[in-house]
């Protein structure tokens, strides 16, 4: 699971120190494999700017090695042990596949059978993926849907809000043809997990999995990581190369797709459930046949191949592919301020688990992948070298494509309102409320936890000016009736910009007032009803649907779901209701009263 883009930038050193807690169960040959990894990962830390790191290596069953480097919280100098907690972002996937593949052993759940089955609520945007949606194709990202990380990301949504909106989130794909990284289809398979158990998602891993792998420090939330006396910090490098702890994010609502918080001791446990065909101890957790399947690819993944990495493809919760012609299983994670990584060679009986604090780093891959090529003895690809590149490679381009004017913007004109016309709140079913505020004759976006101020970029369009949200274009679309009532956004890749639609802030008006507008308004020998009932008004128009009304002006109403549309109410010198002005897209009708 990751956050908005960040870019990657070249790092100063940093000195770090190695924390030794380390165990060797084999002799010689594997120690030899090792010696100067030490250095590597140190060297490599530097490289990338991360401060911190945990790495646990496990082959044929046993725990080689357990090791912390550097601080998990370098203000105050506390080192990383391999009790240290992390987030592990996306290497929670996994665990909810392994959730619903206990849920198959007992035969509670039929991978192949539609989610309806189990969830009558359940709603995707086209009904033919409604009723086919498997719970197979929730764990192996062939939804057709994009990742649509802003419908979640930094919201106060439940799992529940988050569930109930897929059925507004408009798919890229067509159903199951594509592989589609999706966070909210794993929240999905959670949120099945507690229907069909009866239990939260969280109860039933920690009673499932955490408890018989003797998992006992690994969490779900960051209040429940906070309260352990080895926790990491989370770290993010500017664009100028300077490291900052950034805030923790609770990720609750989407959990089952990123929320766990572990460290390598407990992380190796899993690890050897995974390479022991679901076993722990001689006790079965998950039968053998679920656990092939879940190491078994299902989508391919449109990718160049390499001489080292090729035929990537994708099973349940885990990435599959080969690498330098070993069967490679595997995950990473990223999320505010820490990356992870398991990766296991299972014909192999290898395993390794790699976890930073530092946002979106590739130093997981290089470490994960020096150790397979050390305990293998394989050709030495020298990843710390090979990224270092690439990423230089990529910082280039960026310059210079930040460097090139921009030929798409029209200069020297002006928004068609003034700023204050702009401001309030809008809203999409799914994405929920962007809020346009003004600050000191500067327009600012708030959205979610998200905030950024807005520059003018042509005509009705304003731009982002935070790095996280990498110059986004607002369009602000203006009504018929000459107000600004929509705001549309590109928000997600291959699908049409995300509208938000704004929020009519309802007026609270006495039910003596609204009496006033009760009886009859004919138009053309049609008869317009308004009634009252409670304190809402409607409207009822011969051959229509009955419409509420909702106060928006001192005698005007919106019709509530008709954007648009509305009426006003004129009146006398006495104040006594004469007339209702139907004011719609293709007009303004008058309706006399009766």
């Amino acid at each position: 699971m990751k956050t908005l883009h960040k870019n990657i930038i070249f790092a100063v050193l940093f000195f770090f120190t190695a924390n030794f807690y380390i165990t060797y169960s084999q002799t010689g040959t594997d120690e030899e494999k090792l010696k100067g990894l030490d250095e590597y990962i140190e060297q490599a830390m530097k490289d990338w700017n991360v401060q911190g790191t945990a790495v646990a290596i496990i082959k044929n069953g046993q725990v080689i090695m357990t090791k912390g480097y550097g601080y998990r919280d370098v203000e105050k100098k506390l080192p990383v042990t391999p009790q240290t907690l992390f987030a592990i972002g996306s290497c929670t996937k996994a665990f909810t596949s392994a959730a619903v593949s206990i849920l198959s052993d007992e035969g509670k759940v039929d991978l192949d059978k539609p989610v309806i089955t189990y969830i009558p609520t359940f709603k995707m945007q086209e009904e033919y993926v409604t009723m086919n949606m498997t719970i197979r194709d929730l764990l192996t990202h062939r939804s057709g849907l994009p990742r649509h990380d802003l419908a979640w990301y930094g919201s106060d949504k439940t799992r529940k809000d988050l569930f109930d909106a897929l059925r507004f989130l408009e798919p890229s794909k067509p159903f199951r043809t594509s592989f589609q990284y999706q966070n909210l289809m794993f929240m999905t398979a959670g949120y099945l997990v507690e229907q069909v158990s009866g239990k939260t998602w969280e109860e039933f891993v920690k009673e499932r999995i955490f408890t018989p792998l003797e998992m006992n420090n690994s969490n779900f939330t960051i209040s429940d990581m906070k309260l352990s006396s080895d926790y990491s910090l989370g770290y993010n490098e500017e664009k100028d190369g300077k490291v900052n702890v950034i805030p923790f994010r609770q990720a609750d609502a989407i959990g089952p797709a990123g929320s766990i918080n572990s460290n390598v001791t407990d992380m190796a446990n899993w690890v050897i459930l995974q390479l022991n065909n679901g076993k722990f101890k001689d006790k079965e957790i998950v039968s053998a046949g679920m656990m092939n399947q879940m190491h078994t690819p299902y989508m391919t993944i449109q990718s160049t191949p390499t001489k080292d990495v090729f035929f990537n493809s994708y099973g349940m919760g885990w990435f599959i592919t080969s690498y330098k012609g070993h069967y490679r299983v595997e995950h990473g994670g990223n999320i505010d301020g820490f990356s992870a990584s398991v990766g296991m060679l299972p014909m192999d009986s290898i395993g390794v688990v790699v976890l930073t604090n530092m946002n979106n780093t590739f130093l997981t891959s290089i470490i994960r992948n020096t150790i397979f090529d050390r305990l293998l003895e394989l050709t030495d690809s020298d990843w710390n070298k090979k990224l270092l590149e690439d990423r230089q490679k990529m910082l280039d381009a960026q310059k210079e494509q930040k460097e090139s004017e921009d030929a798409n913007r029209i200069k020297d004109t002006e928004p068609s309102h003034p700023l204050e016309a702009y401001t309030g709140k809008f809203e999409h079913p799914a994405y929920g409320i962007i809020e346009i505020t003004m600050n000191d004759d500067n327009l600012r976006v708030l959205f979610h936890t998200l905030e950024t101020k807005l520059k003018h970029y042509h005509y009705d369009i304003f731009e982002t000016t935070a790095e996280e949200f990498g110059g986004m274009k607002l369009s602000f679309i203006t009504g018929t009736d000459g107000s600004i009532n929509k705001i549309s956004i590109p928000l997600e890749q291959g699908v049409k910009d995300i509208e938000f639609s704004r929020v009519v802030e309802k007026k609270e008006i006495s039910t003596n007032i609204l009496n006033k507008y009760v009886g009859d308004y004919e138009i053309s020998g049609t008869v317009i009803n308004i009634s009252l009932r409670g304190n809402i008004l409607y409207m009822m128009v011969p051959g229509q649907p009955e419409y509420e009304l909702v106060a928006s002006k001192d005698n005007e109403f919106n019709l509530k779901g008709l954007d648009g549309f509305k009426v006003k109410f004129n009146s006398d010198s006495d104040g006594k209701v004469t007339e209702l002005l139907s004011i719609q897209p293709n007009g303004t009708f008058p309706a006399k009263r009766k």
